[in-house]
């Protein structure tokens, strides 16, 4: 009998450090189909929310994340997560608790949509009408529906890819809006090259984090690094608005951006605050 019941009082025990566990996790959200006038498509949107959000009435930093598919569930991603719910765990232990709005790609419109520049043979070109779907659809949506600080200080943007290029190219149109952004292996060489046209002009507020994986080419190092002296040509401080990495064994994966942007949350969120 005593047996029994020690061993009861282990599984007790257990069974409450996994629901700790859970909880710490935050909980995901599915808002379905959401339709698009700019570009004529619907998806659903993934919203994630940190363990703390039920627990009272704080308003939270909120970050836009491309290939929503690709960040919490390896069965609905192109190849492997970022294993995100788990990053955000780590983040939400160390004080740094954004809700995350992951915004699925259209599929075969990706290359189109996170593009603001054609590339002849590969399409591309209606990156603004996406992002007029974003800061005009999707965030009104979310601002009303979650206790969000809507302000351009506690909202960021994020990406890898072309979805990194999308992404930076947002930072920069609309840093009203934006506040910092994540930029993962950019496609900075994606419609010859214009996003640095774009960069030379745009205002040099907010804060930059900017990342390659030496296992992607040199081309592609050499572009990132190039996009890194622009900014701090700019005005962009190291460190401080500007967080620039080299990952001497990443290669384009969806795991290798998984892994970095865990380290990049601090510097891309800022703390929640009370409603």
């Amino acid at each position: 009998m005593l047996w029994r019941m020690l061993r009861l009082t282990r599984l007790a025990v257990h069974w409450r450090s996994l629901a700790r566990a859970r909880a710490r996790r935050g909980d995901l959200q599915v808002l379905p189909a959401l339709a698009s006038q700019e570009l004529g498509n619907r998806r659903s949107l993934i919203v994630y929310t940190p363990a703390s959000y039920a627990e009272g009435d704080r308003r939270y930093p909120v970050l836009y994340m491309q290939d929503g598919q690709n960040l919490f569930d390896p069965r609905t991603s192109f190849a492997g997560d970022w294993g995100l719910r788990t990053s955000l765990g780590w983040a939400s232990r160390r004080g740094v608790e954004p809700i995350v709005v992951g915004i699925p790609n259209a599929g075969t419109a990706r290359i189109d949509e996170y593009s603001p520049f054609p590339e002849p043979g590969s399409g591309g070109g209606a990156g603004d009408r996406y992002l007029t779907f974003v800061v005009n659809t999707v965030k009104p949506l979310v601002d009303t529906r979650f206790r969000t600080l809507p302000d351009a200080a506690h909202t960021g943007i994020a990406g890898s890819s072309l979805g990194g290029l999308i992404s930076l190219y947002a930072f920069f149109r609309f840093p009203g809006v934006f506040g910092s952004v994540g930029a993962l292996s950019p496609s900075l060489w994606f419609g010859h090259e214009a996003i640095f046209d774009v960069a030379r002009s745009a205002p040099g507020t907010g804060r930059v984090y900017l990342d390659i994986g030496l296992r992607e080419g040199e081309r592609h190092a050499m572009l990132v690094r190039r996009m890194r002296d622009l900014l701090i040509a700019r005005g962009y401080e190291p460190r401080r608005s500007l967080r620039y990495v080299e990952d001497k064994d990443g290669a384009h994966r969806e795991a290798d951006w998984g892994r970095r942007f865990r380290k990049a949350l601090p510097f891309l969120v800022r703390p929640s605050a009370v409603a």
